[in-house]
C-alpha cells in the first residue's frame, strides 16, 4: 500500500479511539484489502457480487476445492505471536489459551470438505440479529441473503421480523452490484499463508479502531461468515487472528441467537466483540449476529431444503 493509499483509506476511516467501526466504513476497508489482494492474484476476478443495504449483512462465500493445511502447533503459533501484533510493548497482551484453541479451530476447519459451486449458482446465508430502531427499541430479525457465485447477477435479501417495535412481517429486497462489496471471487483470492494474510490485515487498519489491534481483529471477524465454505481460507483467518494480541476465551458464550458455546473475545466496553463456535468448533457467528446456515442453492430465492 503506498502512502497515498493509506492517506485516503484513513480519510474514509474513524480516527483511533472512535467506538466500532461501522459496516458501511468496515466494507470500505475489506474492498482496499481485497485491491491489494487480487492484485497479486493469478486469474482476474470477475465483477464484484451485489450486496444488501442492511446495516447487519453476511459475507460472501465458498470455492470448490479441498484443503488439508498442515497443523500448526500452538506452541508453534504461540512463539510466532509472541513476535508479531501489537504496536508497543504497553500494547494488549498474548493469552495462550486462546492462542492454542484457534489452533484448534483452525486445524478443524482445514481438515473440512469444500462442496462443489458452479457460477451459475448463489451462496445462501441465513442470519439472526437485532436492530436498533433509535427510541423505538431493537427489532429483532432474521435476514435470508442470496448472491450470485460469479458476481454478475443481482442477489436477494429477505428479512423477517421475528420480534420487536416495527412488527412482524417479511419483506423482499433485490440486491444491486455494489463495488465495495466483498465477493466470492475475492474471497478465495485471500493467501492461504497466515503470514501473508496477517501483513495485509495489518497493513489495511493502519491508524484505525480504538486500538490496532481490535481494528484487525474486526476485519477478520467480518470475513468468516464469507469463509464457512472455504476451509482453507477460514483456517487462514483464524491463525492469522492468533498473531494478533488481545483475544481471551469465554467459556459460555452465546451468539445472537441465544446458542451456547465457547467464544473469543476482544475489546473492551461497548467495544467487546465475541466469536462463538459450537462443541465442534465450528463458527456459530457472534454475540451480534448469529449465523444460521450457509448453503449454495441453484436459483434466486431457493431455500437449501427446497
Amino acid at each position: 500500500m503506498n502512502p497515498t493509499e493509506r492517506q485516503e483509506l484513513a480519510g474514509l476511516l474513524p480516527s483511533p479511539g472512535a467506538p466500532v467501526l461501522s459496516s458501511d466504513r468496515m466494507t470500505l476497508m475489506e474492498a482496499h484489502l481485497m485491491q491489494e489482494i487480487t492484485k497479486e492474484a493469478p486469474t482476474p476476478t470477475p465483477t464484484p457480487a451485489p450486496a444488501g443495504a442492511s446495516r447487519v449483512r453476511p459475507r460472501r462465500l465458498r470455492r470448490a476445492v479441498v484443503l488439508l493445511a498442515v497443523p500448526v502447533t500452538a506452541a508453534a503459533v504461540l512463539t510466532t505471536v509472541l513476535t508479531v501484533g501489537g504496536d508497543d510493548p504497553a500494547g494488549p497482551a498474548t493469552d495462550s489459551e486462546a492462542v492454542a484453541l484457534l489452533d484448534r479451530i483452525a486445524t478443524v476447519t482445514a481438515a473440512k470438505d469444500a462442496p462443489a459451486i458452479r457460477d451459475d449458482q448463489y451462496v445462501y446465508t441465513l442470519i439472526q440479529g437485532t436492530e436498533d430502531l433509535t427510541d423505538k427499541g431493537l427489532d429483532t430479525f432474521r435476514r435470508a441473503d442470496w448472491h450470485a457465485v460469479d458476481g454478475r447477477r443481482d442477489g436477494l435479501a429477505r428479512t423477517t421480523v421475528l420480534s420487536g417495535p416495527s412488527g412482524k412481517g417479511t419483506t423482499d429486497m433485490r440486491l444491486q452490484a455494489d463495488p465495495n462489496a466483498t465477493t466470492y471471487r475475492e474471497l478465495q483470492a485471500l493467501p492461504t499463508d497466515p503470514g501473508a494474510l496477517y501483513d495485509k490485515v495489518w497493513s489495511a487498519t493502519e491508524g484505525q479502531g480504538p486500538t490496532h489491534e481490535e481494528a484487525a481483529l474486526e476485519m477478520i471477524g467480518s470475513m468468516l461468515e464469507g469463509a464457512t465454505l472455504l476451509p482453507d481460507v477460514g483456517a487462514t483467518l483464524y491463525r492469522a487472528a492468533a498473531r494478533i494480541p488481545g483475544i481471551t476465551v469465554v467459556d459460555g458464550a452465546e451468539d445472537a441467537s441465544g446458542r451456547s458455546g465457547v467464544g473469543l473475545a476482544f475489546g473492551d466496553g461497548e467495544d467487546r466483540q465475541v466469536w462463538v463456535f459450537d462443541k465442534h468448533l465450528a463458527y456459530l457467528g457472534s454475540d451480534d449476529v448469529a449465523l444460521l446456515d450457509v448453503s449454495v442453492v441453484d436459483r434466486l430465492g431457493q431455500n437449501p431444503a427446497g
